[in-house]
């Protein structure tokens, strides 16, 4: 064969290839032209509680790292099944991702047995963000100053007295029917759509105690609105110096926490959660996520996807225990 007419088979057997060399490229270089429009965070609660807090401060500094906005959306309703399902079923193309709870991953799985999700199939952990203490607390019109004052206030009314929570199966559901089971005592849980809506309630006095995180009750007991009776870390908080932890008050080994991660659905490019995960990293280090954190007594984290997937499956052991010995329906129980 003549060299001529070598080269010219040879250009067009190059020609006749590149195009399925050229469409291989993408699936090469998708990570790196991520992400090329804004990314949806989705938190499975209503505006105003921990979850909040904790979210739209992150995705603030994520924004600036991914060059793209975070856009925080809160969803709340179904004790957060309905923001968690949306996610557990969007594109795993890492622009819808889902502000994991204790509540949604480690308590719901007990507590509903037709749950719409798996927290361990359908969803590919990113980054445990933060860990925050619950605390408790009553209306200024109640007459309790301290936890021993509150117990014994409840001892000698039973059912009468009340307690808000975020939701069936919240955080601070479980925190308060672990210190009801305690402290021996009779009080009556009220259920809402969020800690948003809980707050407004107790500083109405529409009910008498709640727990929950620090960021939705710490600046209304620093107006005097309301009074924080106790925390139930397993230590005092600096921000809480005066406040004694549920242990120190009279019932030893008493600890409640709730935390938060970031999660994307199952089938998410590692290259892309990889990138999140770098991204929420320099977040949780910028001075003002560290100082918003520290404002709420919450502890940061940082743990990637391999050590937050089994942290979510330890937890949700955990809690499994918790919700069989203290979560059985009481008829008193009201409905929202």
């Amino acid at each position: 064969m003549k060299p001529l007419r070598r080269a010219c088979l040879r250009t067009a057997l190059a020609l006749a290839t590149a195009p399925l060399l050229l469409s291989a490229m993408p699936s090469a270089h998708a990570a790196d032209a991520w992400p090329q429009r804004p990314i949806r965070l989705l938190v499975p609660y209503g505006p105003g509680g921990s979850s909040d807090v904790v979210a739209r401060a992150v995705a603030v500094e994520m924004s600036r790292d991914l060059g793209q906005q975070v856009i925080v959306e809160n969803k709340g309703g179904g004790q957060g099944t309905i923001a968690t399902q949306e996610v557990a079923r969007a594109r795993p193309d890492g622009y819808t991702l889902i502000l994991g709870h204790v509540g949604t991953l480690a308590v719901n799985p007990t507590m509903m047995p037709n749950l719409s999700y798996d927290p361990r199939r359908d969803f590919a952990p990113i980054v445990l963000l933060a860990k925050l203490p619950m605390v408790f607390a009553v209306g200024d019109k109640v007459p309790a100053a301290t936890l021993p004052q509150f117990v014994a206030l409840a001892r000698a009314k039973p059912g009468v007295l009340n307690y808000g929570s975020a939701g069936n199966g919240s955080a601070g559901h479980l925190a308060f029917e672990m210190l009801k089971t305690a402290a021996a005592i009779d009080v009556v849980h009220v259920p809402y759509k969020g800690t948003g809506a809980q707050v407004t309630d107790l500083l109405a006095g529409n009910i008498d105690a709640a727990a929950a995180g620090i960021p939705g009750l710490l600046p209304h007991a620093q107006a005097g609105k309301i009074k924080i009776l106790a925390v139930g870390s397993e230590h005092r908080l600096p921000i809480l110096p005066d406040v004694p932890t549920v242990a120190e008050q009279g019932f030893a080994g008493f600890e409640s926490s709730q935390w938060f991660g970031l999660l994307a659905p199952a089938g998410t490019p590692d290259a892309v959660v990889a990138r999140l995960q770098a991204a929420a990293n320099t977040a949780l280090k910028s001075e003002a996520v560290h100082q918003r954190l520290a404002h709420d007594a919450a502890e940061p984290s940082g743990a990637g996807p391999t050590e937050f997937a089994a942290f979510i499956d330890a937890e949700e052991r955990r809690w499994s225990k918790v919700c069989l010995l203290y979560t059985s329906p009481s008829p008193r129980d009201k409905r929202q």
